[in-house]
């Protein structure tokens, strides 16, 4: 869609509103409304300013003022604003020097595709993320100098099953780790996503299944169809905003944090991947699961880098609540075929090479997906570019395993910190074809140093008054 014909949906939609919209640093969409006889042609180009200080982990108060240059490809009319509003995601520009901001996300996501095409690899790169999220009826959090806890609740927790504030309770609670696949009643948000669904079709997204996840207390999944690198960073990004928005007009409650439920499964992002050229698949060949060795060496650089890439896949202190032993999360850094226990999956459901593609099943959804894409392409091309070996399949279940046999295979971070330090001592190979700075890899490790790690380690935990209180 060109300018000519966004502004023509505007008209055709009767849009009295312009909303111009931006992902900052951590993965937030953020947004700035605007009459639509402030929308013209010259927008799309100038672009409209804004405070670049007051958004998380971007400028100082000495250089704030920054541009949003609306996208008119990215067009839609949001489908929850009371007034006809027509949203353009947006890219950020120094309103200086006129080049585009270096710690604008979806600038990263350009670069990382443009650095692609430049090594003559391939010339596409699709992603197929399967964020799932969980739906509660309530939820409650609150933390001070002399305070701190949480409560959540759903209809569906297990911990209801005997439960006398329902006005009658309607059993069907799915057991801890027995979510994944009911039917109704069991499944009682069945048509929620359906809802969900049909207004992400309204928005142009291609959705390809919906259903119940493993755990108990309403965890969801709905997979869109793969995509290119920005535009499904793009479409994520309105996945999470329908997903909130459709549970909320509904009196429901939507997170995407990795672990909100203690003892069952948390919320994963896994990330299916593939290279092309010329409309043909890459990834498809010969070797090990039908790989090729581009295929192959994409993901003996994913393997060599996850430690480091995890900082930015699974960003958060929480992502390291869900990336532990025995709830289906990919701690150990291996290559499988169909193995869920393993870091990196290759699915077998097809024999056709265009379904060829690997699996990466350690992020999760609190990420920021221009980042996260951008730093996973760049392992795999980095493993493409040194012909990085994957190493040695393990086709048993990981997590029965000996400790003997653990020993030699790497483990992910076990904490955001641990993640942060593999990031500052491995990142080179994100700043190949400048797609990564030095400034905006040290500004990220800053960032969440200063606000989630250190904020989380000086604060008394709940359950530590569990165990040291009486001491």
């Amino acid at each position: 869609m060109n300018v000519k014909e966004a502004l023509e949906l505007a008209k055709s939609n009767d849009a009295v509103m312009a909303d111009l919209r931006f992902i900052d640093w951590p993965g937030t969409w953020q947004h700035c409304s605007f009459p639509i006889d402030m929308i013209d042609e010259d927008v799309f180009e100038e672009g409209m300013g804004f405070d670049g200080s007051s958004i998380r982990g971007w400028q100082a108060i000495n250089e704030s003022d920054m541009m949003m240059v609306p996208d008119p490809a990215t067009a839609f009319i949001d489908p929850f604003y009371e007034h006809p509003t027509i949203v353009f995601i947006c890219d950020i520009v120094d309103p200086i020097t006129r080049q585009p901001y270096a710690r604008d996300p979806r600038h990263i996501a350009k670069k990382a595709e443009a650095y692609l095409r430049q090594l003559g690899v391939g010339d596409t790169i699709y992603f197929g993320p399967e964020a799932e999220f969980f739906v509660f009826n309530d939820a409650r959090f609150s933390t001070g100098s002399n305070h701190g806890f949480y409560q959540i609740d759903s209809v569906e927790g297990v911990w209801n099953s005997g439960s006398e504030e329902e006005g009658g309770n309607l059993a069907y609670k799915p057991r801890s780790k027995e979510g994944y696949f009911p039917v109704p009643p069991t499944d009682s948000l069945q048509n929620l996503r359906t809802e969900m669904v049909l207004v992400m079709q309204q928005l142009g997204i291609t959705v390809e299944a919906q259903h119940h996840e493993v755990a108990t207390a309403g965890q969801c999944e709905i997979d869109m169809k793969f995509d290119t690198l920005l535009s499904m960073a793009d479409k994520l990004t309105k996945y999470k905003y329908v997903v909130k928005n459709v549970a909320r007009l509904n009196g429901l409650a939507a997170t995407f944090m990795p672990k909100p439920v203690y003892e069952d499964n948390g919320s994963g992002m896994h990330c299916h991947q593939s290279i092309w050229k010329d409309g043909s698949p890459l990834f498809a060949g010969d070797g090990y699961a039908g790989l090729s060795e581009v295929g192959l060496h994409y993901i003996g650089g994913i393997l060599k880098h996850s430690r480091a890439l995890a900082a930015f896949t699974n960003p958060t202190t929480n992502s390291y609540k869900r990336l532990t032993p025995g709830f289906e999360a990919p701690v150990n850094l291996a290559l499988s075929a169909r193995n869920r226990s393993a870091s990196c999956r290759i699915p077998m459901y097809s024999s056709s090479p265009k379904a060829k593609r690997v699996e990466v099943r350690y992020p999760d959804p609190t990420c920021n997906p221009y980042l996260a894409f951008s730093a996973m392409l760049m392992a795999g091309l980095d493993g493409v570019e040194n012909k990085i070996d994957p190493g040695e399949p393990l086709d048993k279940d990981i997590y029965s395993l000996s400790p003997q046999e653990l020993a030699g295979i790497p483990t992910m971070p076990a904490s955001l910190e641990e993640a942060l330090n593999e990031l500052e001592s491995d990142h080179a190979f994100l700043l190949k074809g400048d797609v990564f700075t030095d400034d905006s890899v040290t500004n990220w490790i800053e960032y969440k140093r200063e606000n989630e790690v250190d904020q989380l380690r000086v604060r008394p935990h709940p359950h530590e008054f569990e165990m040291y209180f009486d001491a």
